[in-house]
């Protein structure tokens, strides 16, 4: 949806952009404006999402005594609640990464299609490829597979992969170390048992 409103609205359980910015902070990033700059959201827009984290007690709000000048900053970091939520989601779009790439080694166009076409999973891409779960190079040669442009979000974290990836990775392995799940680490995914997932929505945060 375009209305911002819908972007930060949990009722319906299903955004992308309030992943991407659980990610971030699941990465150790703790202002607004690193957040921000690493999502390349509007700072207004990672503003209400971390609010709506927050209620959801996905994060937790701090506020911190600077060590010079005596004035305070938020610091945010993610709860144990929203790394397991991170962590499901992640494994969630690893196993349907891995449903792609069999779709494309295979040359199967038209299921590429209709995955990329069925409700709003073609609006997960932009995550896939910040969190590292999705190679830039296997993305735009899917793309270009099937003959469809590069959106301006997707532009944007295709640009950004190489560092997203990285990111990711040793994200990953702190968290499967803390939690016993697994995290993502330069785009590898487990292996999806040839599920069908044409048809699948995702669940997360609200309206993309």
């Amino acid at each position: 949806m375009s209305d911002r409103s819908s972007d930060t609205d949990f009722s319906s359980n299903n955004n992308p952009r309030h992943f991407m910015v659980l990610d971030a902070i699941a990465r150790g990033m703790k202002e607004v404006s690193d957040i921000a700059k690493t999502t390349r959201l509007p700072r207004e827009e990672v503003e209400l999402i971390i609010n709506d984290l927050s209620l959801q007690r996905l994060i937790i709000k701090e506020e911190k005594k600077r060590r010079f000048f005596g004035g305070r900053k938020l610091e945010i970091k993610a709860t144990d609640t929203g790394v397991r939520m991170l962590n499901s989601k992640k494994q969630e779009l690893q196993q349907q990464a891995e449903q792609l790439r069999q779709w494309q080694k295979n040359g199967n166009t038209t299921q590429l299609q209709s995955y990329m076409e069925s409700g709003n999973n073609r609006s997960w891409m932009p995550f896939m490829l910040f969190s590292g779960i999705m190679n830039v190079l296997f993305f735009t040669s899917m793309m270009s597979m099937m003959g469809m442009a590069l959106n301006p979000m997707e532009s944007q974290m295709a640009g950004d992969s190489g560092a997203g990836s990285e990111g990711a990775g040793e994200t990953a392995a702190a968290e499967t170390d803390s939690n016993g799940s697994t995290g993502t680490e330069g785009g590898d995914v487990v292996d999806a048992g040839g599920s069908d997932f044409g048809g699948f929505d995702g669940g997360g945060f609200g309206d993309f």
